[in-house]
């Protein structure tokens, strides 16, 4: 399995300094990275990716509201084999019906991927574990209706944060997962008491454990007060070191 890095973490850094950015990730000991909202970017994030030896097994971007297409012709460039959407607002997770919407548009766009060799998938706040439907929360109500083609990048800190247990989450919807967001701190919707991860509450042992098959492990801050490199690096070497 491999350790990536979401590129969201960065977002003030490469907004400045692109290249330079990405050269000290791979000088951190990354060899993946999952870039955010890459289309604009794609020919700047390639040549960069290339010089430093990193690859993107994985990447964001909003492939329900934007040109697919382009997403995808983007992706291609960068050598991103899954494309995930990160965000389907909290209004459509309430019933079965938007529920299989979500569904629906997302195994179209899996279609349309797979013409570009690109998988589709789809990344979890806490709103979809929160939000229940049957008994059932939102996300798995979700995979329930998915084509076997369409993923799951589950969100492990967001899954704690909306009530479930990561480690059961992932058990319950198995091969279905192929990449997760690891990331520590209390447990709280502030992001910016997220800390470098095994500095907080999460069981991120436990959680990999329950995922054994994962193309890659996305280490993520949404925000941090303090040296964002420094926390980055910190949860690098955390996970490289292994369980103590």
């Amino acid at each position: 399995m491999t350790y990536s890095l979401q590129l969201y973490t960065l977002r003030t850094a490469l907004g400045e300094d692109l290249p330079g950015t990405i050269k000290r990730v791979a000088d951190l000991g990354y060899t993946a990275v999952e870039p955010y909202n890459f289309v604009a970017t794609a020919d700047e994030l390639a040549e960069a990716l290339t010089l430093n030896g990193l690859t993107a097994p994985s990447g964001h971007a909003p492939l329900l509201g934007a040109d697919q297409d382009e997403i995808f012709a983007a992706a291609r460039k960068l050598g991103i084999g899954t494309v995930i959407d990160p965000h389907v607002e909290r209004s459509r997770w309430r019933t079965d019906e938007d529920i299989r919407a979500t569904a629906k548009a997302l195994n179209a766009a899996a279609v349309k991927g797979a013409g570009y060799g690109i998988t589709v998938g789809y990344h979890n706040h806490e709103f979809e574990l929160e939000e229940r439907v049957g008994g059932t929360s939102a996300l798995e109500v979700l995979a329930g209706h998915l084509d076997p083609a369409v993923v799951l990048e589950v969100d492990t800190y967001w899954a704690a944060v909306g009530g479930e247990d990561p480690a059961k989450l992932l058990r319950r919807l198995g091969d279905r997962v192929r990449f997760i967001h690891i990331k520590d701190g209390p447990l709280t919707r502030n992001d910016k008491e997220q800390v470098a991860v095994g500095s907080g509450s999460m069981r991120v042992w436990d959680v990999l454990d329950a995922a054994p098959g994962l193309e890659a492990a996305v280490v993520e801050l949404d925000d941090f007060d303090g040296d964002i490199f420094a926390a980055v690096a910190d949860s690098l070497a955390y996970l490289q070191e292994g369980r103590k």
